[in-house]
């Protein structure tokens, strides 16, 4: 995973976020990814998370959905022990967020869940994988 991630991180960065066909077998041209940047929780090591992204209003949506994995991924918890605050990078922009772990306990997770899903079509499949319910991160740029 860290080779292909590498690879779409690269990619990202030399096209001001668009990718394409030639990138991870075209799955993710025409759909907004974004880069998260958060802190291991255990090691304190920097890490680069590129992520399929919706929208609400300014924000933006990222879901900890490990494919359907029967856990979440390690950058759910490393953003919810965080500081609260993170960096994005969104097309040619790096931008401070405001980062909310938002759980299927919550009354909005349903509507940003809801989001999420309807702009990756993946989703639907990734939730036969699991009972999970997977946590939405909710990126807010600071003005």
């Amino acid at each position: 995973m860290a080779d292909m991630n590498t690879g779409i991180i690269e990619a990202f960065r030399a096209n001001a976020g668009v990718l394409g066909a030639d990138v991870a077998g075209g799955h993710f041209a025409g759909k907004r990814l974004l880069l998260l940047h958060h802190v291991g929780r255990v090691s304190g090591k920097q890490y680069v998370t590129p992520l399929v992204a919706a929208t609400d209003g300014d924000a933006y949506l990222v879901v900890g959905s490990l494919g359907g994995g029967p856990k979440d991924p390690v950058w759910v918890a490393n953003v919810e022990d965080g500081t609260g605050e993170t960096t994005i990078e969104v097309g040619d922009q790096t931008l401070r967020a405001t980062a909310t772990v938002v759980r299927p306990t919550s009354p909005e997770w349903e509507r940003l869940y809801g989001l999420w899903a309807a702009y990756w079509p993946d989703a639907k499949e990734y939730e036969t994988h699991t009972d999970r319910k997977f946590p939405v991160v909710r990126l807010e740029p600071k003005a």
